[in-house]
């Protein structure tokens, strides 16, 4: 496991890019495993660890709390206020919609409600006073009781020209330009708040029992490779019969930078542990086909060997498969190397 991984003469590939990884330069050259200029380690030994075992599931993320606003009255979009990343408060004015007509109507509403006011008042001194029945009385009653809540509906209408925030957050999309018609029903804005994230993906049934009774996950960012803690995890409890998955749905903790909704994630659910070997990512060199490593014997002299890895394991850091033996140190700064080596190479001739 200490030397190189021979490989075969018909991959003349493989050895080019070998060689290239190298420098075409010899095997090793003398660097000391010292702090590099940020302050970190430049080298770090591998070794055995325990590891959690995780099933991977593609996943996506989402806002626990998110709403989109919709027109609840037709007219023409007046002014829009808010767009797409702006932070907005509850309540704040969002757009203005043009509510003539509805105003039209209120009033409409509200002089229907004073005639029918005044006749209630009118029938009922007359009632009094014995000149007409119960039956008239009541008749005007009930006029009076509808006018009243035609002329709140009207009123509630005419509100509606005025689109508000319905909860503190930041605009993720505005559906609606200034100069647009909206009808009742259409979307116009959609908020969501970055306090409250989660993760959705779905899970095979033959492995909800594992999964259950773990109940430890953590989250994968692919394209930035952070790996982020998960408060809870939440597991519907129907079955899609189509695809026989389960929806699972784990939260993070409030306030994550860097994570919004929609993005790309994966899902590493915990079901059981295990000793590997493990290697940083900053550690391994690919190019192309081959993928590689320097390896710093005690003398501080480091050799370009090939490995084989195999999945991220929990913590971000990659499984050894072939190539390498616990205890062995490795550089974290791979292109430095090769440059020195090229370097050395150089000042030899």
């Amino acid at each position: 496991m200490n030397e190189a991984i021979r490989l075969p003469r018909k991959g003349t590939l493989l050895l080019s890019a070998l060689a290239f990884l190298a420098g075409a330069l010899p095997a090793s050259f003398s660097s000391a495993a010292e702090p590099n200029q940020a302050g970190a380690p430049a080298s770090v030994v591998v070794q055995a660890r325990e590891v959690d075992l995780a099933f991977p599931v593609e996943a996506t993320v989402e806002a626990v709390r998110q709403a989109t606003v919709a027109a609840q009255v037709a007219g023409r979009v007046l002014e829009v206020r808010a767009d797409a990343g702006q932070r907005v408060k509850s309540g704040e004015l969002l757009m203005r919609i043009d509510a003539r007509e509805a105003a039209g109507s209120d009033a409409a509403a509200k002089a229907a409600l004073a005639q029918a006011r005044a006749a209630f008042e009118r029938t009922r001194n007359l009632h009094a006073q014995k000149f007409v029945s119960q039956a008239a009385l009541d008749q005007a009653a009930a006029a009076y009781k509808a006018a009243e809540g035609a002329a709140s509906s009207s009123g509630a209408g005419l509100s509606h020209g005025t689109v508000t925030a319905p909860i503190a957050g930041i605009v993720a999309q505005r559906h609606t330009e200034a100069g647009e018609m909206a009808t009742p029903g259409k979307p116009l804005i959609t908020i969501y708040d970055p306090k409250g994230l989660r993760v959705i993906a779905s899970l095979p049934q033959y492995k909800l029992a594992e999964i259950r009774k773990s109940a430890k996950a953590r989250i994968e960012l692919p394209e930035s490779g952070r790996w982020i803690d998960v408060q809870r995890i939440e597991i519907l409890p129907t079955v899609d019969p189509r695809s026989h998955t389960a929806t699972a749905r784990l939260y993070l903790a409030d306030n994550v930078e860097g994570v919004v909704p929609g993005a790309y994630a994966r899902a590493h659910f915990t079901i059981g542990q295990a000793k590997k070997l493990t290697v940083p990512p900053a550690a391994v060199l690919r190019r192309g086909e081959v993928t590689a490593v320097y390896v710093i014997d005690d003398k501080g002299a480091a050799k370009l060997r090939q490995v084989r890895l195999g999945e991220a394991v929990a913590g971000g850091e990659l499984e050894v498969l072939a190539g390498l033996s616990s205890g062995e140190r490795v550089s974290l700064t791979p292109l430095k190397a090769g440059i020195e080596l090229k370097a050395a190479s150089a000042a030899a001739r």
